[in-house]
């Protein structure tokens, strides 16, 4: 497997990259096992995939049915950086997700008790009208666009950079 190749690379002859913070990192004073290597990332590579694929497909789609934001997108081409999070904001890749409370909390005068079940609806919170001005229109020009595509605080997407460059470059190549 690809993987244990490169970590038997990293082990060698480490460098400044993630896979040599990985074989690093300890939990509870024990390294990660080769189990827990290999499962972290296939995990980084499964979850980039999926959802940066889907962004690009729902973003080729919202350009098409909003020619207005691709003419405007093709005139200033400085908008890319933009465009690229309303894609993620307008196709929210991953819908929900479910949580569990470490404690008992309270979130909009909703209680919630310590080891109860959350769902996160994304695909909501990112079309949320007290939080968005016209959430329901496609704006390559958003700004600022703080949505949830890519979670938030401890579980921010590891992969947001390089998903923000592999939609930048696809449509700025199929754009020009």
């Amino acid at each position: 497997m690809y993987a244990n190749q490169l970590a038997g690379e990293r082990r060698r002859c480490p460098r400044d990259d993630m896979v040599s913070v990985l074989l690093e990192a300890e939990v509870e004073g024990e390294k990660l096992s080769e189990l827990d290597f290999n499962s972290f990332f296939l995990l980084l590579l499964v979850a980039g995939n999926e959802t940066t694929r889907n962004t690009i497909s729902g973003g080729m789609l919202a350009l098409i049915e909003h020619p207005e934001e691709r003419a405007r997108l093709l005139r200033d081409p400085s908008l890319f950086p933009t465009a690229d999070d309303e894609m993620v904001r307008w196709v929210s890749p991953v819908m929900y997700f479910v949580r569990t409370a470490m404690h008992d909390t309270e979130i909009l005068g909703q209680p919630i008790g310590e080891n109860q079940r959350v769902t996160l609806w994304y695909g909501s919170a990112n079309r949320d009208e007290e939080h968005f001005q016209h959430p329901d229109r496609f704006d390559v020009g958003r700004h600022p666009n703080d949505h949830l595509g890519f979670r938030i605080g401890p579980h921010f997407c590891l992969g947001a950079n390089l998903a923000r460059l592999e939609i930048r470059i696809m449509f700025e190549e199929l754009l020009r």
